[in-house]
């Protein structure tokens, strides 16, 4: 403790990518986490069997600040199909698949009677976004004018239907929220990212990437189970009474820790999100795929088991479904209705395995929104997370990392005692 240079508080992926950068810089560092693990809101739970994610993740592998930190062979990942399935307002299904990766998949069907959820219009639109997204500099993305994601959806050129039938439901799930008010230029880097990585599972759950950050770091790097009361003039005051010295302090908890330890921070408003884990007897959809629901009574759902067969035991499939806004009295049993529907099977069987309840899942990014913020708060005091660039893991790597950044530059203009 006494020789400590820096004091990181969170051991979430933007802590631990600042500690890391910190290190790789000759700088003695503490990561302080209050929980009894690191990952913040990336952790993972096995629960009678089955690997429960805190919330429904996928991991994306284009991301730069991934690239850069992890070794993914490492996380064994397990991909899932590109494209999605959508259950449509008109009771059919509608599925997409990239055609560069699956060139014989069919890329839409009928979403009801002798009709199309996809029109030539929106093959174009789709193309032609597409391929900008894909092709550009993200520099010149993240200069581009900022808008909401559904003008952003207008100006691309896309039909209504489509737009409500596939577009808006699954980017629902992606941004947490129904309007689609997300900034325009996040929505495009996330696109970006989508055409240009693939979206993954990591075998041991998506609490193995905060795991593999941390081990990077070595033994005693990460104190666990050490929430920090206040902040002192000379470091921090952990709960337990400990006076921990130090000549910079990074707060890197989450939204309500941040504000409660640096109040004079704005911290924006979050989206919410529940995931039920139910195990059914059978895979009701034998395929690594996320299913959306254009009547928008879930978020999203998948078979993880068929994502991941080791999430669930033998002889039975683990299905998370994700919806917007807290748990409640009669909300389990309104999905598991939807679900019926969306699977075409018999849910009655399934047996709710876990409920996982994220208040804080992600940070509002209406815009204007800006991609990147500093994260000095005065002399010695940092703050990061996803709140400070953008809500993924990308922007909350990149945050970190800009708080080492910053942390170092002061270090080396102070005079040396």
């Amino acid at each position: 403790m006494n020789t400590t240079d820096v004091v990181v508080i969170g051991a979430g992926v933007a802590g631990l990518a600042c500690a890391a950068d910190l290190q790789a810089a000759g700088v003695r560092v503490q990561v302080l986490e209050a929980s009894d693990g690191v990952g913040g809101r990336m952790r993972s739970d096995r629960v009678d069997g089955f690997l429960i994610d805190r919330g429904f993740q996928v991991f994306n592998t284009s991301y730069p600040q991934v690239r850069r930190r992890l070794r993914l062979r490492d996380l064994r990942l397990r991909p899932f199909a590109p494209g999605v399935r959508v259950h449509t307002s008109a009771g059919g299904v509608a599925a997409f698949y990239d055609p560069f990766r699956r060139p014989h998949a069919p890329t839409a069907s009928t979403g009801g009677p002798g009709r199309s959820v996809l029109s030539v219009r929106d093959v174009v639109a789709l193309g032609g976004m597409s391929a900008r997204d894909m092709l550009l500099p993200a520099s010149l993305l993240k200069r581009g004018a900022d808008r909401t994601t559904l003008a952003a959806l207008r100006r691309a050129g896309f039909t209504e239907e489509f737009t409500e039938e596939v577009l808006r439901p699954f980017l629902s799930g992606v941004f947490l929220e129904e309007g689609l008010e997300t900034s325009s230029r996040m929505f495009h880097l996330v696109w970006r990212s989508m055409l240009r990585g693939t979206l993954c599972l990591p075998t041991d759950g998506i609490g193995a990437v905060p795991r593999a950050l941390a081990r990077a770091l070595g033994d005693g790097t990460v104190r666990l189970e050490a929430p920090v009361d206040r902040l002192t003039e000379s470091g921090v005051m952990t709960a337990a009474g400990t006076s921990v010295p130090a000549k910079a302090v990074v707060v890197a908890a989450g939204p309500r820790a941040t504000a409660s330890l640096l109040p004079q921070v704005e911290v924006p408003e979050y989206r919410s999100t529940t995931t039920y884990y139910h195990a059914a007897p059978t895979s009701p959809l034998k395929e690594p795929v996320l299913l959306l629901d254009a009547r928008r009574r879930f978020l999203n759902t998948c078979v993880i088991s068929e994502v991941v067969p080791s999430a669930a035991p033998a002889h039975q499939a683990l299905v998370a479904t994700s919806v917007l806004g807290p748990d409640g009295p009669g909300r389990e049993a309104t999905v598991r209705e939807a679900l019926s529907a969306a699977y075409g099977t018999d849910t009655a069987a399934w047996d709710l395995v876990a409920v996982r309840d994220i208040p804080q899942a992600l940070p509002v990014m209406t815009p204007p929104h800006p991609l990147s913020r500093s994260t000095r708060v005065e002399d010695g005091r940092y703050v990061c997370g996803d709140h400070r660039a953008t809500g993924s893991v990308q922007g909350a790597m990149a945050s970190g990392a800009r708080a080492a950044r910053e942390v170092l530059r002061d270090l080396a203009r102070r005079p040396r005692s």
